[in-house]
């Protein structure tokens, strides 16, 4: 007796890929399937229109970025996919942390919301103002980010 020759084949499928997720720390209110964009008023430094926006894969650099934004509303944790491409931020990685080990990224293309991160721990109070005196110490002294060439 002849097998069916399809008796055999798999009716697993193949995995899907995911994107690569990333944080982005805020206090904009956003939704899921929102884009984060450039040319909006930056978070830091001198509140120009950012030609950047920023990520990071690690929860601590995207709690800093949460805790340290303008604003009234509550601070925030997005997880967030890149539609384009992205490079090292040239502030954390050129200046202060060579070899990006805070895994912190900028580009000038959309960031996709796929989801909040609800469930977090700042940074103790003391440790907050302290990053805020030595940002306000750096703009005093003329010194500008990178990011705002």
């Amino acid at each position: 007796m002849e097998k069916n020759k399809d008796e055999h084949k798999s009716t697993v499928q193949c995995p899907t890929p995911f994107s690569q997720t990333f944080f982005h720390g805020t206090r904009a209110d956003m939704k899921i399937g929102d884009f984060i964009e450039v040319g909006y008023n930056s978070n830091f430094r001198q509140r120009k229109n950012a030609k950047y926006i920023f990520l990071t894969a690690t929860l601590d650099a995207a709690i800093w970025g949460a805790e340290l934004a303008f604003g009234e509303g509550r601070e925030r944790i997005y997880l967030v996919e890149a539609t384009g491409p992205i490079e090292d931020d040239p502030d954390l990685t050129d200046r202060k942390f060579p070899g990006n080990p805070t895994k912190s990224y900028r580009s000038q293309h959309p960031f996709k919301v796929v989801g909040e991160i609800t469930i977090w721990e700042g940074h103790p109070a003391e440790q907050v103002k302290a990053m805020k005196d030595g940002l306000d110490k750096l703009k005093e002294q003329g010194i500008n980010s990178l990011n705002d060439e």
